[in-house]
């Protein structure tokens, strides 16, 4: 008997609150606002330096912390037997020339007995048929040498600045302008393809890339070209910016975010990668948002709703609930702009119970 009248007691209650509820419509308007995301730097530019030929090296011009130029000197390499094949390559290319001389002169003197025998043939008789033939046959073996000879000249040749060339990769230039970050090895070391050690590192840190993983829940707002600021912590103070460039187009499965990179200038040099600012990622919604008082959201074990009033009775709304605005807070579900809900929610009221509104917000 105590217990339904106590239940006859929550009843009356509910039926009350109800009878003196306010309701209030349900907002719409654009949203924007801005997130904190980590990110990172990382060099525009970076590459490993690795030895193209093999060798010791004889001296490094620079070391970690080095500001290099394109073209600039970075390390010199010494490799004795490549002297020595150039050498022999270059004495291949003379030996050719003499044969080439040789065969010149040959097919001279063969060209000279031809012509003559010619002249001497235009007195009849004076000369024998085959021996003009034999004549014009030497002249013809004569140039089939020099043509030989010519092209052995050139495989020489060849085979000299391709040892001219493996020679320049001795030593070693920068690639771009940048700044020396790691230097791996030390004069005297054997370096090479075989080995395929990393001499130096090369990072180009004028431009940096920053890269921010944006949630898959906004991606909707991202700001193509559009200029996003940041901080660092080593300057709280200082305030940053960078242009969004590049777009990964692929969410990470584990993280459900997407890669965006921004360029950023670093003229002065104080940032550097490794570093892990916060960029204040800009949100703006592709269509308005449904906004509510926070009171009207109820939360339960089981379900987070707002009462909407349905024809002066109380129908529950599951909504999912977003960033709050002020007193109101973002909201998601089977909502319109301009339904009515309770200001003021509680699971007392029920479904189907009656809604009496003494004010309509």
């Amino acid at each position: 008997m105590r217990r339904n009248i106590l239940s006859f007691s929550l009843l009356v209650s509910a039926l009350s609150w109800a009878q003196s509820g306010d309701l209030v419509a349900v907002v719409s308007k654009p949203v924007s606002r801005t997130i904190d995301l980590p990110s990172e730097f990382l060099p525009f530019l970076s590459v490993s330096v690795h030895a193209k030929v093999r060798g010791y090296v004889e001296r490094i011009t620079v070391d970690r912390g080095s500001v290099v130029k394109q073209g600039q000197l970075l390390a010199e390499l010494s490799a004795p037997e490549m002297a020595a094949q150039l050498a022999e390559a270059q004495s291949k290319v003379q030996a050719a020339e003499a044969d080439r001389i040789q065969a010149e002169a040959q097919l001279a003197a063969a060209q000279s007995t031809s012509d003559r025998l010619k002249k001497a043939a235009e007195t009849p008789g004076a000369v024998a048929g085959n021996e003009l033939i034999q004549a014009e046959k030497q002249v013809e073996a004569a140039q089939a040498l020099v043509h030989s000879r010519e092209q052995a000249v050139r495989a020489a040749q060849d085979t000299v600045k391709t040892q001219q060339d493996l020679q320049a990769y001795l030593k070693i230039t920068a690639p771009f302008d940048g700044v020396v970050t790691e230097r791996r090895v030390h004069p005297g070391a054997l370096v090479g393809p075989g080995d395929d050690p990393v001499l130096l590192v090369i990072d180009q840190v004028s431009r940096l890339r920053l890269v921010v993983p944006v949630p898959e829940e906004d991606l909707g707002a991202m700001p193509r070209g559009g200029v996003v600021a940041f901080t660092v912590p080593a300057y709280p103070q200082r305030a940053y910016s960078g242009t969004v460039a590049r777009i990964a187009h692929a969410l990470d499965p584990k993280t459900r975010t997407m890669p965006v990179e921004l360029d950023v200038q670093n003229r002065d040099g104080s940032l550097s990668p490794g570093m892990y600012p916060t960029v204040k990622w800009p949100v703006v919604r592709p269509h308005p948002a449904l906004l509510v008082p926070k009171t009207s959201v109820v939360t339960t074990t089981e379900r987070i709703f707002v009462i909407r009033d349905n024809n002066g009775h109380a129908q529950w709304v599951d909504v999912k609930v977003g960033p709050a605005q002020g007193d109101l807070v973002e909201v998601s579900g089977n909502l319109q702009a301009a339904d009515r809900v309770v200001k003021r929610g509680t699971d007392e009221l029920r479904e189907g119970m009656p809604i009496h509104a003494l004010a309509a917000r």
